[in-house]
């Protein structure tokens, strides 16, 4: 059930305007220089772009899979999820979601129109 950097990457490349770097020792996804995505170190954690309104609850309804941002992220759009408690496609609904929070709308909805996604 745990997903990889490598199934993660292969979805982020295929999203537009996406770029990988590596900041830090940690490999991490974004578009013009806005990360949306980002892993621990150790790779057991993924940060994503998420509403801050909506995290408390996130966090809430599954502790046991989501966590709250590091106290110095706590001000950005962030949450993170444990990589052993996601599967493929709830990780697929996390990356295309934070990524359509830093792209504009336009790209998004081409983009999911084209791939059939909602």
């Amino acid at each position: 059930m745990a997903i990889t950097v490598e199934e993660v990457r292969t979805l982020a490349r295929s999203l537009p305007r996406t770029e990988e770097a590596l900041v830090r020792d940690r490999v991490k996804f974004r578009v013009r220089g806005i990360v949306y995505l980002a892993f621990s170190r150790d790779e057991t954690v993924m940060g994503f772009a998420f509403p801050k309104e909506e995290r408390a609850a996130l966090v809430a309804a599954e502790p046991q899979k989501f966590l709250m941002p590091e106290p110095a992220d706590e001000r950005f759009n962030w949450a993170q999820v444990r990589t052993d408690a996601v599967d493929a496609a709830e990780m697929r609904e996390l990356v295309v979601e934070a990524w359509r929070m830093v792209v504009p709308k336009k790209v998004a909805a081409e983009y999911l129109g084209a791939s059939g996604a909602s």
